[in-house]
Parts: structure tokens; C-alpha cells; sequence
């Protein structure tokens, strides 16, 4: 072996090793402190642009599934309203068929008809209530309501659900015009107001229904796209620890050989000595 204090071969080796070690442990320590072992372009430029496409498809769905909670929610509070006018018409009907008793004083005939009122004002409270987020699909004032589904992924169009709005107050059913002394003209009122409340109800029912499949499978499907996200992109915890370990031995038996290859020009010492 030749002795030099120009060159030490040996020190430069064991440094180029350690600086390597050093390089994987610090890409090591950053998969293990981000949990991504695809942090950025540099990682992995292919698998960081797919992923950063998945992630912005999820971020559109994340858009449309807001989207589809309200509409879903203004959908589901015009039902309710509809329902519990649908059962107030119920109780209307009862009121008239209970008024055409032939045995009935004029005073019974005349609390009938008040109670007939009441439940035709209440009508109207109920319509007035069913609003969700500025938004009232059974007072007429919305003809149609759409509601943001997906995007064609061909077109890069939007698609929509409609819900259509409706009237069902007191005044477009006209149930107010019925009066217990005419029971069979008002009796025809009350069964036409709920014949059409419940065609309204059966429409509504089957815009909420698809508003809810649609919410169901786009929850589903960002559940896939985030897990393929994470496939493309998570460190596995386990293999990284085992890889720690290895690479923080293998740092300090760097550091010791580095230690003795930086020692060895000492040697000449000893020949002068």
C-alpha cells in the first residue's frame, strides 16, 4: 500500500458512501414525517402528475357532492311539506264527510267549519315554512330547481337533476272556497287538492331519490379515487421504519470507516519517527 498525505483514497471513498446513506436516510425521514414516499415531481415525476390529476378529479366530486346536500336537503324539506299538507287535507276531508250528519245543530256545523278553516290557514304556514337555504319549491315561486349532478367527462359539460318547483298553498288548491253547507262541492275540492298534492309528492319523491342515488355513488367513488391516490403515493410505515433502522447503522458504521480511512496518513508519522 502506498502512504500519501497528498491523496487519501480511502477517506474519499467511505465519505461518497456516507454522503449516500445520508441522502437515503433524509428521504427516509421525510416519507416517514409526510407519509407520502411521493412528496413532489422530483420523487417520481409520472406517478406525482397522475396522482395530482386524481386529486383534482376528487376535488370536483368534493364540489358536486355539496351540490348535491343541498339540493338533497331542499328536495327533502319540500317533501315534508308536501306530506304534512297531504295529511292536513286528510283531516279537511274528515271534517266535511263528519259535517254531513243530518242530526248536526247549526253550532256543531259552524265548529266544523272553523276547524275546516284553521287547517286550511295552516296550509299556508306549512308551505311558508318549507324553505331551505333561500329556497322554496312548493309556494310558486320556483318553476324549476336544478341541481348539479356530474360532469361529462367527455363534453366537460355539467349534467343536472330537476326538481320541479310547485303551488300547493291554500289559495291554488282552493281549498279556502269550500264551506260545510255545500259538503258535496267542498268535499270535491278537498279530494282534488289531495289527489294533486300527492301526484306533487310522488314527483318530488322521485327527484329526491335520484338526487340520493347520485350523492350515494359519487360518495362512493371518491372513496376509490382517493384510495388510488393513496396507492400511488403513501409510504408504507412499516417498510420505511425497518428501512430507518438499517440506514442510522449503516450511517454510524459510515461514520467509523470514514473515521479510519482519515487516520490512516497518520501512519507516515511512525516511519520518522
Amino acid at each position: 500500500m502506498v502512504l500519501t498525505v497528498n491523496n487519501n483514497t480511502p477517506a474519499a471513498i467511505a465519505l461518497q458512501n456516507l454522503n449516500a446513506t445520508n441522502r437515503e436516510l433524509n428521504i427516509t425521514n421525510n416519507r416517514i414525517s409526510t407519509g407520502f414516499k411521493v412528496n413532489g415531481p422530483k420523487d417520481d415525476a409520472s406517478t406525482f402528475s397522475i396522482a395530482q390529476k386524481m386529486r383534482a378529479e376528487i376535488a370536483g366530486l368534493g364540489a358536486i357532492d355539496t351540490a348535491l346536500a343541498n339540493g338533497g336537503s331542499v328536495t327533502d324539506t319540500a317533501i315534508a311539506g308536501a306530506k304534512a299538507i297531504s295529511e292536513l287535507l286528510i283531516e279537511m276531508k274528515a271534517k266535511v264527510v263528519q259535517g254531513q250528519q243530518d242530526d248536526l245543530d247549526p253550532d256543531a256545523v259552524a265548529a266544523l267549519q272553523n276547524d275546516f278553516n284553521a287547517l286550511a290557514d295552516q296550509i299556508d304556514n306549512i308551505v311558508a315554512s318549507s324553505e331551505f337555504n333561500g329556497t322554496n319549491l312548493i309556494d310558486g315561486s320556483e318553476t324549476s330547481f336544478s341541481v348539479l349532478s356530474r360532469i361529462d367527462s367527455a363534453t366537460n359539460t355539467p349534467q343536472f337533476i330537476d326538481v320541479a318547483g310547485l303551488d300547493i298553498d291554500s289559495a291554488a288548491l282552493l281549498v279556502p272556497n269550500g264551506t260545510l253547507v255545500d259538503a258535496e262541492a267542498t268535499l270535491g275540492l278537498v279530494e282534488d287538492a289531495l289527489d294533486t298534492v300527492n301526484a306533487h309528492l310522488a314527483s318530488l319523491g322521485s327527484s329526491g331519490k335520484q338526487i340520493e342515488i347520485q350523492a350515494n355513488f359519487n360518495s362512493k367513488l371518491m372513496n376509490i379515487l382517493d384510495a388510488g391516490v393513496g396507492n400511488l403515493v403513501n409510504a408504507d410505515m412499516a417498510e420505511e421504519s425497518a428501512k430507518l433502522q438499517a440506514l442510522q447503522i449503516k450511517q454510524q458504521l459510515g461514520v467509523q470507516s470514514l473515521s479510519i480511512a482519515s487516520s490512516s496518513p497518520q501512519l507516515i508519522l511512525g516511519l520518522f519517527s
